[in-house]
């Protein structure tokens, strides 16, 4: 699934980050399976090391390089920024709270520029305090045309002259102002009322002045975390161990009960499963991934339940229509299709209701602002009318652009056994993986459908429905418009809707705007996809993170009986 990568206040393209389906910036509702294990609940005791069995591994370890739910979640152990998402289940882990910052900034001309105070005895590894300087010279890094192919915000959102290209070439960025040690000023394009959100995301991490250069972060990182790196073999083994210059007084998000964390990389995620099962030697102080489809009826025993979380991942899957094209232009064909999808199969193709729910929203519930509301239930007859007022009773066809991956198959059999019922034949059309975001986000290689995903950067409809419904948005590749709609009405509420400078506000705003979008039917939300992770039975404090695609919030795990 895409993660968003384009901000309602700022009106500029930005390069798409791509993540694995199923993982995003946005994050899954936490909640425990039934009968949560007492380990899980328990309170880590401080000490040992928590392993994790990952099948591939992080993109980088350069946060203005990495852009995924999963790297995101990692990022925390070793760095820190002015702000970050809490610590907790639910809504606890998508609020905003000061970091490196005495709070979450002051906002002045109208929300464009923002200034923060840095709090005292906050240190590098290297025993350099971390400086306005340094905070200064890590954003600037975003701009750097080799270094910051992660999130796009820094670029998005801060001022910067044209031909800036970050500090390694064009030296110190003016917009930031420092005027002393403990203060830092910045400068926004544009009013942004919603940035200490912004500020979470990882491209937003201080360095010292005159690091970094290259790809040397991906190596050998420098933490201002509660763990540094020890050791790290590409696509192997990453350990992390304790960073003595952290300081917890400093810190209210980070528990860094652990003495260490060590990641294995290239398992096959079948071996996951069975060693996450199986529980045996460390794979009791482990945390895998999500189960698979084939592993989940294993999963209802007592025993293994008592140590499994399951919650949603945060993202929408849904299926684009494409608006340009000869029947899709017209609204109705448009929504009959919504109609007619029955999106009980959708879920059943995904696994059933243990890995997913039916999506009725373009937003997902775990996005703040959102309505739960249905626009159209599941109506044969209904969809049927739509068609003939639109002078298609007689049939028609349609190719639908999928992934090569049996999920994504199921799925797009589901859909093409639903329009067989109302005389709208189907031809699937399957895209590698590896080049599918590419060719579908390439509007003139497009079909009439295609079946794909979205994940929030933060729990806020500005980082959801702009990027995917904002006319002026639409580009000739890295598209995530994928209906190609251009509505006037839809992009004036949109720049209404980001010149408010009540985020709260803003984000009730998107939900209603979310309604009024799919009065045009532009796309049909299938499901909202979940997660089933088992821990290993020494495993505690661990609970799914809002604010990282559902995944176990890294910085509050820990055991519950450490041994040397």
């Amino acid at each position: 699934m895409r993660r968003s990568a384009a901000l309602t206040s700022v009106t500029m393209t930005a390069v798409l980050a791509l993540s694995a389906c199923g993982g995003g910036g946005g994050g899954g509702t936490a909640s425990q399976a039934a009968g949560g294990g007492t380990g899980a609940k328990a309170t880590p005791a401080t000490g040992g090391t928590v392993h994790v069995l990952a099948n591939a591994d992080f993109s980088h370890l350069d946060p203005v390089r990495g852009f995924d739910g999963g790297v995101n979640n990692f990022y925390r152990l070793i760095y820190r920024g002015l702000t970050t998402f809490g610590a907790g289940p639910g809504a606890e882990g998508t609020k905003i709270v000061p970091d490196l910052a005495t709070d979450t900034g002051k906002p002045s001309d109208g929300a464009k520029t923002w200034t923060f105070t840095l709090k005292d005895n906050i240190f590098f590894e290297d025993g350099t305090p971390i400086t306005s300087e340094a905070v200064k010279f890590g954003f600037s890094r975003a701009f750097d045309p080799e270094a910051g192919i992660g999130s796009p915000y820094g670029k998005l959102l801060l001022d910067a002259p044209k031909d800036y290209k970050g500090p390694y070439l064009s030296g110190d960025l003016d917009t930031i102002e420092t005027p002393d040690p403990k203060t830092v000023v910045i400068h926004l394009k544009k009013p942004f009322a919603d940035f200490p959100s912004a500020l979470a995301l990882a491209n937003f991490t201080p360095f010292p002045k005159g690091t970094g250069a290259g790809a040397a972060f991906d190596s050998k990182p420098i933490a201002s975390g509660p763990y540094k790196v020890a050791s790290y073999q590409r696509n192997a083994s990453l350990k992390l161990v304790r960073n003595p210059q952290w300081k917890q007084e400093t810190d209210q998000v980070r528990t860094a009960k652990p003495d260490a964390f060590e990641w294995t990389f290239g398992l096959d995620p079948a071996t996951i499963d069975e060693r996450m099962l199986a529980g045996q030697g460390t794979d009791a102080d482990a945390l895998g991934q999500s189960i698979q489809a084939a592993t989940v009826a294993r999963v209802q025993t007592p025993q293994i339940k008592a140590r499994t979380l399951s919650g949603l991942n945060g993202c929408t899957t849904y299926m684009g229509l494409n608006t340009t094209k000869k029947y899709l232009s017209d609204v109705r064909v448009r929504q009959a299709i919504n109609y007619a999808i029955d999106k009980d199969t959708i879920v059943a193709a995904m696994g059933g209701s243990l890995l997913a729910q039916k999506g009725t929203s373009i937003q997902p519930p775990t996005v703040a602002g959102r309505v739960d509301y249905d626009p159209y239930p599941y109506n044969v007859e209904q969809a049927k009318k739509l068609l003939a007022e639109a002078g298609l009773s007689g049939g028609f066809s349609l190719t639908l652009d999928t992934r090569a991956q049996p999920k994504m198959a199921a799925v797009s059999v589901a859909i093409q056994e639903a329009l067989k019922q109302v005389g709208i034949e189907v031809k699937i059309n399957n895209i590698d993986t590896s080049t599918y975001y590419e060719v579908i986000g390439t509007p003139a290689k497009q079909n009439d459908m295609a079946v794909t995903g979205w994940c929030p950067d933060w729990a806020s409809g500005a980082t959801f429905l702009p990027p995917l419904f904002d006319g002026r948005n639409i580009t000739a590749k890295g598209n995530s418009n994928l209906a190609q709609i251009n509505d006037k009405g839809i992009n004036a509420r949109i720049d209404e809707i980001a010149a408010m400078t009540d985020a709260e506000q803003a984000n009730a705003a998107y939900g209603e705007l979310d309604k009024e979008i799919m009065k045009l039917a532009p796309v049909v939300p299938l499901a909202y996809e979940k997660l089933i992770l088992v821990n290993g039975a020494n495993i505690a404090g661990a609970y799914q993170s809002n604010s990282y695609s559902g995944g176990v919030d890294l910085v509050s795990v820990g055991l519950a009986k450490p041994t040397k």
